[in-house]
């Protein structure tokens, strides 16, 4: 990539613009908050395509893109489509390169209400944030691109040349299952110079991150079985293991004492990691005062660069329906993250081996839904790396941090496969507080008002560029 002889970025109009337009961007973000769209059937599927129509409407009033679709591509191995997605394009001009933005409109369920301080779905500001499910995972996201939009166009009017093409998915927390089918259906389209992943987090509120390294993940579906029916513990207790007894003792192997994994073959990345105190994750992770961290090594090294197991859901008796029984099984959810560098597959089949190995009492198992997303790293030697970092500190006047960061997005291997040539850039508007996926989800407005400052920055200097192609 090479400067041109277009004139100067005039970035202090441009700042201006984003300044001028927040207020209505942060209204619109509140409007998409209010659409419960979620992928899960469970849901009003209506509504994801209430969503989808509102994300395109947005795209086409900027009036920059020539073409604005929502569109689902099928399920690879099925008879199904996806979820809608909008696919905004806008062909470069003058030489000019690309850029593809990346966001999802669809978001997590809310979980129980009663937990929520103000209703999921009713968008609420208080202390300096916006709360409501969403509000930062990903719909932030999204206004971040659109925000950026406008304020580019409104200052550059006709000479802006780069090329965008906007591509607004819509089961990213339902595990983007057409996303790679999406991709191959709309290569051309898509085609960029470079990419940029508004699904990520900052350092602090204050702090921007380019995340640079990426966990994968391997979850699955775990059933034991010790029974064919139930019966009575008071009868056989003490002889029988029921399928609760074998599901605790075969959990509880995945872990050392320390609370570090325990599975042989799940691997552990090196690498140099900013200074990170117990404090810090104390009040970041809302530790209890009596709870101590797990794992050995920094802090970081434990959420970046090294594989976690959690048990995040199970079927089993509940409480209110407890009776004095032998359970005949017992299913369970298991969700691992996996070290960059590891394949998703290669933990899996690590996992696997081991719970097999350790079944207690001869205990049946059987594994399905199994789900697997390998991890990133970045190139940072590149040309869009650098730019992204100069927009990051001029966006929110501090340098940026690079950032390893321990949740999964599992398709960026499916972008790095279909464009080997684009530069990917993660970065995002939440901050450590946001809580997504959790109860009070929430934005830091301000953090908000930086991401979009940065984008726009981002923009102007990459229509200053010369495209190699």
């Amino acid at each position: 990539m090479t400067s041109d002889a277009i004139p100067p970025v005039p970035e202090s109009a441009l700042l201006e613009a984003v300044a001028t337009g927040h207020p209505a961007a942060l209204a619109d973000l509140g409007a998409l908050v209010r659409i419960p769209g979620m992928a899960w059937p469970a849901f009003d599927q209506t509504q994801l395509e209430r969503s989808a129509e509102a994300v395109a409407a947005l795209a086409t009033d900027t009036g920059v893109f020539d073409e604005v679709r929502v569109l689902r591509a099928a399920i690879p191995g099925t008879d199904e489509h996806g979820q809608p997605a909008v696919l905004a394009t806008r062909a470069p001009r003058n030489g000019r390169p690309s850029i593809l933005l990346y966001a999802h409109h669809d978001v997590q369920p809310p979980g129980d209400d009663a937990l929520w301080e103000t209703p999921p779905f009713e968008p609420t500001v208080r202390d300096g944030r916006l709360y409501g499910r969403g509000a930062a995972d990903d719909k932030a996201g999204i206004m971040a691109h659109i925000a950026s939009i406008r304020a580019v166009s409104e200052v550059l009017g006709d000479d802006l040349d780069l090329g965008i093409a906007l591509f607004i998915e819509g089961e990213e927390e339902y595990g983007s299952r057409s996303f790679a089918q999406f991709l191959s259906d709309n290569k051309e389209a898509l085609r960029a110079d470079a990419i940029v992943v508004a699904d990520s987090g900052n350092w602090d509120s204050t702090t921007p991150g380019l995340t640079v390294s990426l966990r994968g993940n391997a979850r699955f579906t775990l059933r034991v079985r010790t029974l064919d029916h139930a019966s009575h513990s008071g009868m056989f207790g003490g002889a029988v293991p029921d399928a609760m007894m074998a599901t605790v003792q075969l959990l509880a192997t995945l872990w050392n004492d320390d609370g570090s994994v325990a599975v042989e073959g799940m691997a552990e990345r090196e690498s140099a990691m900013p200074e990170y105190s117990e404090e810090t994750l104390r009040d970041e992770a809302g530790l209890l005062p009596g709870t101590r961290p797990v794992g050995t090594g920094t802090i970081l090294s434990r959420i970046w660069n090294k594989p976690s197991v959690t048990v995040i859901g199970i079927d089993a008796t509940s409480v209110a329906a407890a009776s004095n029984t032998l359970l005949p099984e017992v299913t369970v959810v298991i969700s691992a993250r996996v070290a960059p560098g590891q394949s998703g597959a290669d933990a899996y089949a690590a996992l696997e081996a081991h719970l097999r190995a350790h079944a207690p009492h001869g205990a049946e198992l059987e594994f399905s839904d199994v789900d697997l997303g390998d991890g990133f790293l970045v190139d940072t030697s590149g040309w869009a790396v650098e730019l992204a970092r100069d927009a990051m500190r001029d966006g929110y006047g501090v340098a940026p941090v690079d950032l390893g960061v321990g949740g999964s997005i599992p398709f960026i291997a499916d972008l790095v496969r279909e464009f080997p040539q684009a530069q990917i850039l993660v970065t995002g508007v939440e901050d450590p507080h946001s809580r997504a996926h959790s109860p009070n989800e929430s934005l830091h407005i301000d953090t908000f008002r930086h991401a979009v400052s940065t984008e726009a920055l981002l923009l102007a200097r990459m229509n200053a560029l010369t495209s190699p192609r």
